[in-house]
């Protein structure tokens, strides 16, 4: 498909897009909120006058990700215009700048659907000096209107699994492969990122590592966990970041092997809108359930407690930081992982499911490093977690393998801004 066919067809899709929008802000009105943002609607405001740096982070996982390359760039004094797509990646962002956007140095957008004529009224109102986007977000038109205007962009952290390319080859044809050749710089997190970039039609291609390796864990965080886990008094396994799909499987492990009185589990979703719905699967297996919304965790839990669901955002490193063991989930259906990086800079062992190509590289590097194993699913998962409990030598052996394993990986931001650093400079 040439970029000219693939543009008619968003184009014509415009309406169905619309559409989408409205029946996502019924489970959650923030979703629908500034809508005309993802038509390339906006008001350009202040910070639009000093050409910000664009970053895009596209969701909650590439929000995080970003979070250590933000704030270098706001530390050097760089305006910064944040764009997502989600909700959860929106509201993540605000939380981890807030105090850069009180103070108007930081903006957060919707980035606009992939439409011609949108994307130049987002570049003109917004006047980007340069566009910085993280691991995958790869958009023709976006690209190719960035290149009409003479917008130098860069993907950084890059990432490209085997699969992904396959289909990118074979669905997106020259336009998808005229957009990575449409980028300035490309930054791979691995040498077989950077081979299968090339091959998918990137140019200027070069290895900078995994940047989410830089996101240092907030110590406040951390001390919290350690409270929580003072508090409660008992060995933490903590599941963490599930999808819908996941939740029924270990809620199932779970009943089948109840953790003893000594053993508390934080089941954690990935996403908000599952909360309520996990809870309730909770509640039918017969599991004692407290909501970390409705208690305070530094205290007691009610007596009884088995499992503690984690239905809050932004604590992620506390309940890692409070967890004797800690189960990385979205790799044990075919989604494709979440990032194992967070539990280990906490010191926390590791378990994995079979389904982690979009962590791939971090994954096989954190298991061959003693700070990870891999279980073929979530009954597995549990059992495992649950027998590292009673063996003191080998957590202790894959906690201290964990934060050797990520100080070693560490540096990637600086070898990103060294690479853009001519990209960083207000044009004329």
């Amino acid at each position: 498909m040439n970029r000219t066919i693939y543009a008619g067809l968003v184009n014509a899709i415009a309406p169905l897009l619309a559409l989408r929008v409205r029946l996502r802000a019924r489970s959650d009105a923030f979703y629908g909120a500034h809508m005309g943002e993802r038509f390339g609607r906006y008001d350009p405001g202040p910070l639009a006058a000093q050409r910000p740096v664009w970053v895009h982070a596209v969701s909650l996982g590439e929000t995080r990700a970003a979070q250590p390359l933000v704030k270098a760039l706001l530390d050097r004094g760089l305006p910064v215009l944040l764009t997502h797509m989600t909700a959860t990646g929106r509201r993540e962002g605000a939380r981890l700048f807030a105090q850069a956007i009180e103070q108007g140095q930081l903006r957060q957008s919707w980035l606009p659907y992939d439409l011609p004529a949108a994307c130049r009224r987002f570049y003109a109102a917004m006047r980007p000096r340069c566009g910085i986007l993280i691991e995958r977000e790869v958009w023709p038109n976006l690209i190719h209107v960035a290149n009409q205007i003479g917008l130098p962009v860069a993907l950084v952290s890059a990432r490209l699994s085997a699969r992904s390319a396959r289909a990118g080859q074979r669905y997106g044809g020259s336009a998808l492969r005229q957009a990575y050749a449409g980028l300035d710089q490309v930054l791979a997190q691995t040498e077989d990122d950077a081979r299968r970039l090339r091959e998918s039609g990137a140019r200027t291609v070069s290895v900078a590592g995994n940047i989410k390796f830089d996101a240092a864990v907030p110590p406040a965080q951390v001390e919290r966990g350690h409270a929580w886990k003072q508090a409660w008094r008992r060995k933490v396994v903590a599941i963490a970041s599930t999808q819908d799909g996941e939740e029924a499987a270990f809620i199932a492990a779970l009943a089948a092997r109840a953790p003893g009185p000594g053993v508390l589990v934080a089941l954690i979703p990935r996403h908000p809108e599952r909360f309520d719905g996990v809870y309730e699967l909770l509640q039918a297996a017969g599991l004692h359930t407290a909501r970390r919304s409705r208690i305070d965790p530094a205290q007691a839990l009610p007596d009884g407690t088995q499992v503690l669901l984690g239905d809050s955002m932004g604590e992620m490193a506390s309940y890692y930081a409070a967890s004797d063991a800690a189960i990385v989930a979205g790799s044990f259906i075919a989604h494709g992982g979440q990032n194992l990086i967070e539990a280990c800079a906490t010191g926390t062992p590791v378990i994995v499911g079979p389904h982690t190509q979009n962590f791939e590289q971090a994954t096989i590097e954190g298991i061959a490093a003693g700070a990870a194993l891999r279980q073929p699913d979530a009954a597995g998962a549990v059992s495992a977690a649950l027998d590292l409990l009673d063996d003191d030598a080998r957590r202790s052996a894959m906690s201290q393998a964990g934060l050797r394993y990520v100080a070693r990986h560490a540096g990637a931001v600086q070898r990103v801004l060294d690479a853009v650093a001519s990209m960083l400079e207000a044009p004329a």
